[in-house]
């Protein structure tokens, strides 16, 4: 197949399972090339998938483990050397841990890869957003974020607590939308749009993987939330559907939705752009 310069260019992290590779999928039916950074291959019998890989309109590029800012670097290092441009990303990786766990930085793990790792890809990848026509970015975040009840950031890195789902899940993807509303308009000047989107309620449980869904949450998931696909419509919708030209902005079911304890987000931001100078980058 020969691609033309007429193609939008996609690059998502986690998109192979999930919501992200019903994104994939999507975005390769409409035509789109896609750039995936992912922990596992794709799934062997999507045929569609591996079709689009041998002509080279699905791309992907591994990392043994996101959160690992060596493996994260090497990854993001070859995606500049190899990659002409990015129209989208979707900073989509994520995962809910049954426990406190810690990233090989020394910080909480879903603060690391939801809240930390979302903005050091975006920074990375910014010179490739320039060089792209849609220059866009979206933020994989949650409604659960609704449900938290007191926030603060000094204690994101190494929380006191831990509560599934609600605890440092709800607060690393808190955080992730609101250094997304506060970066915007440096990001504007860039002539790029950045958003978070809730993707919704998805079944996206898989047989094996430890989780840190509460027990009782389950089986309404696997009954009663839709399929992933329900996600990946949502999140195409923050990218190209209404919201175009604002920035900024907390999308729950496409639309607008003001967020909790906005006076931390400019806090947040100044965090993980600490965190990206002097451990990422080593200034």
């Amino acid at each position: 197949m020969v691609h033309t310069n007429n193609e939008n260019v996609a690059f998502i992290t986690g998109a192979s399972s999930g919501i992200g590779l019903e994104l994939t999928r999507k975005l390769l039916n409409e035509g789109w090339q896609v750039v995936g950074l992912n922990r596992s291959d794709w799934p062997a019998e999507d045929q569609g998938l591996q079709s689009a890989a041998r002509q080279g309109q699905l791309r992907t590029y591994k990392t043994s483990d996101l959160s690992d800012f060596n493996s994260l670097r090497q990854a993001l290092e070859l995606i500049k050397a190899n990659e002409a441009r990015i129209d989208v990303l979707f900073n989509n990786a994520g995962r809910s841990f049954p426990e406190l766990e810690y990233s090989k930085q020394g910080r909480e793990l879903h603060y690391e890869l939801m809240t930390v790792v979302p903005y050091i890809v975006t920074m990375e990848l910014m010179d490739l957003l320039k060089s792209g026509r849609l220059k866009t970015v979206i933020n994989t975040s949650s409604a659960v974020v609704s449900r938290v009840k007191s926030f603060d950031p000094d204690q994101l890195a190494r929380p006191t607590t831990f509560r599934k789902l609600l605890g440092p899940y709800a607060t690393s993807k808190l955080a992730l939308s609101l250094w997304t509303k506060s970066i915007a308009p440096k990001l504007v000047a860039e002539g790029i749009e950045i958003r978070s989107v809730d993707p919704g309620g998805n079944n996206t449980l898989r047989k094996g993987k430890r989780s840190g869904l509460p027990i009782w949450l389950k089986p309404i998931m696997k009954f009663f939330f839709s399929p992933p696909t329900h996600g990946a419509g949502l999140l195409y919708a923050g990218a190209r559907g209404k919201h175009q030209g604002h920035t900024g902005v907390f999308l729950m079911k496409d639309q607008p939705v003001e967020l909790k304890f906005r006076e931390h987000a400019q806090h947040v931001l100044d965090q993980v752009c600490t965190i990206y100078e002097t451990e990422f980058l080593g200034r």
